[in-house]
This record gives C-alpha cells, sequence and structure tokens, in this order.
C-alpha cells in the first residue's frame, strides 16, 4: 500500500545537515566498520530519493570549546583538538590506550563538526525554525565519557547539544528533553552525564546479553534508574538476546516509552538514531525493518509538538542504513508509514522484560 502524501502547504520543514569534511575521518590503512561509505551512502540515498529537495540544507560550523566543556574535560578537549596534528605512529599509539577507537588526520576536524552540526540543528529546532532536523554526522557520540573517547565516538554529541539548549539557551524555552536511544548498543555516556538531571530522560533500548554485549558491564541493565534528583529519570530496555525485530520495538513502545513520554511531557526530543538493530547490520544481529523504525518515530511526532532532532550513532550496512535513514526523514516529513499486519509476535523475553 502506497504511502499518504499530506498536502504541500502543511508539509513539516525538516533540516539537514552533512559536510563532505566529516569523510576524512576514517581508520589509517583499514577497513573499519565506521568509515565514511556510512554517511555518503545515506546522502546519495536521499538525493536519489527527491528527499533532498523537500528538505531544508543546513550549513553549521564546528562546536566552541565552551560548549563541549558542558559535558567534556578540558584535557579530553585539547586531545580531540590536537589530535590529528601528530604522526601517525604518534596517533595509533595514543588509539590503542582507548577502547574500540582510531584517529587520523581528519579526525579533530570531523569530531569538531559533528557536535557543531547536532547543536545547530537542536536549536534551529528549539527555536521553532525547523519543526525537526537529522544530522547525519560521523564520528557518532553516544559512547563517547567526559574525559575519554570510546567505542567509535569522539565527543558526545547529543550530550553536548542537550547541556547547550537547556544551560545556555534559557531563552528558548526548553526545560525537559527526552533524549531516546534505540542504538543497538547501550549509550553509556548520555546516561552517566544526566544520571542525577530530571530535566533529562534518558531511555535506551538495546542488547545487553546479561552484561556481554559492547559497552559491556552492567550499565546498561534496567536497575539503572538515575540516582539523587534524577532518581526515575533513567530507563534502559536490555535484551538479553538477539533477533529481536519490529513486534518487540512495538511492544516496548506502547508499554513503556508511550507512557513514559505522556507523563514526562518534554519540550524537545531528541534521538540518538543509531540504525544497528536493522535487518542485515553486520554488528547488531536483530531485526528491524525500515517499516519498525518509521513507526518508532511516527509514535514519538505527539509529543513535544514534534520537536524531534535525530543525530546518526552506529549503523554498519550502508544499504540498510541508507533506507531507514529515508524511512525516518519521510516520517518527519509528515509521510504516513503504509499501514501493514505484523505478522511475527514479540518474543516471549520480551513480555518478560516489560
Amino acid at each position: 500500500m502506497g504511502k499518504a502524501q499530506k498536502n504541500p502547504s502543511e508539509r513539516r520543514r525538516v533540516g539537514l545537515l552533512f559536510d563532505e569534511r566529516m569523510c576524512k575521518h576514517k581508520q589509517p590503512g583499514g577497513n573499519h566498520p565506521e568509515n565514511p561509505k556510512r554517511i555518503r551512502a545515506i546522502w546519495n540515498n536521499l538525493n536519489a530519493s527527491g528527499l533532498l529537495q523537500r528538505c531544508v540544507i543546513l550549513n553549521a560550523k564546528e562546536a566552541e570549546d565552551d560548549h563541549l566543556a558542558l559535558v567534556h574535560s578540558k584535557e579530553h578537549i585539547d586531545l580531540i583538538k590536537t589530535i590529528s596534528s601528530k604522526n601517525l605512529k604518534a596517533m595509533r599509539k595514543r588509539a590503542n590506550k582507548y577502547n574500540s577507537i582510531y584517529f587520523n588526520e581528519g579526525s579533530s576536524e570531523a569530531a569538531y563538526l559533528a557536535a557543531g552540526f547536532v547543536i545547530e540543528a537542536t536549536e534551529q529546532v528549539a527555536k521553532g525554525e525547523l519543526d525537526s532536523a537529522f544530522a547525519i554526522v560521523s564520528p557518532p557520540g553516544h559512547h563517547a565519557e567526559e574525559a575519554q573517547p570510546m567505542g567509535f565516538c569522539l565527543f558526545n554529541n547529543v550530550a553536548i547539544a542537550t547541556s547547550v539548549i537547556l544551560n545556555e539557551k534559557p531563552e528558548l524555552g526548553i526545560n525537559k528533553i527526552l533524549i531516546v536511544d534505540w542504538d543497538v548498543h547501550h549509550g553509556n555516556s548520555t546516561q552517566k552525564i544526566f544520571y542525577r538531571d530530571p530535566r533529562v530522560l534518558v531511555f535506551s533500548v538495546h542488547r545487553h546479553d546479561s552484561g556481554r554485549f559492547y559497552p559491556e558491564g552492567n550499565d546498561g541493565s534496567y536497575d539503572m534508574m538515575g540516582e539523587g534528583l534524577g532518581a526515575g529519570y533513567n530507563i534502559n530496555v536490555p535484551w538479553e538476546n538477539g533477533g529481536v525485530g519490529d513486534a518487540d520495538y512495538f511492544a516496548v513502545w506502547d508499554h513503556i516509552l508511550i507512557p513514559v513520554a505522556r507523563e514526562f511531557e518534554s519540550d524537545m526530543i531528541i534521538i540518538s538514531a543509531g540504525f544497528d538493530a536493522a535487518i542485515g547490520d553486520p554488528i547488531g544481529g536483530c531485526c528491524l525493518s525500515t517499516y519498525g523504525y518509521s513507526i518508532m518515530l511516527y509514535k514519538l511526532l505527539e509529543f513535544a509538538r514534534g520537536k524531534i532532532v535525530m543525530t546518526l550513532e552506529g549503523g554498519y550496512n550502508p544499504v540498510s542504513l541508507a533506507k531507514s535513514t529515508q524511512a525516518c526523514i519521510e516520517t518527519l516529513l509528515g509521510d504516513k508509514p503504509p499501514i501493514r499486519s505484523l505478522e511475527d509476535l514479540s518474543l516471549e523475553p520480551t513480555w518478560s522484560l516489560i
């Protein structure tokens, strides 16, 4: 069944951010899963599908150190700022000190651009200049901790943008933000940064596998719920196995996320949009379809007056990544997802988890 189109005059203003300079960040002499093919595949597909012409293409600048410092230590900022000026041997030696990290001559610029783009997207939506936005960025961010890079991530782009809006832009009237992290990996850093902050509700659905799935450990378990004033404002939904698909995610949305979002009444939603739970991803081992992603997003549009900012995290199959991103942007534009019957039932462990 084809997608129902809205009247052109009712179409939502959706911003897109992308810059070829981020493609300079790539593993020296290697074939790392976090590589420029990912964001190029997204952009080329959006161009071929005609969606670029329906969106507002934004320009942005590199993030400022003062904004980065809302989340990261000075030592960490200095590391990322200067690492690309080192020789290759020095970069490799430093990268080996961290968990799943590489550096090259393009890493510093790409990291500053990625953070700056997510800040710009969030500000434009907060101001009402755009209804929503998608920042197609590399490197991703949700693993990057206060004082060290981690898990392909150099700066925590979403946490930085959230902190800028809440702490530096009170005139925009954004007082509460819901962060939805649907990357297949737990957003360990985002959780830690806002663990005591009741202004930010962090919701993460991810593979956990009893703490054996990256980033490993207990941080992604369901009993990590926040501390102090932030108690109850951190919600983890940890899958204990792979193979989960549309029906499982829909059940979690309908029985956990949607009721929570309705009660929290956020002024904005920021999605850490990893697409590594998609069918065919070489890392995630899950079965989310493009339809699944579009429905998950569609269900969130009723909240925060539709003020949604999406920023790319993981996703390592260029085809499923590009198609899933396309489905989400179509949804942001107001195209209704097709009506489908869901033949597969959610797995029994999902109901036990809920």
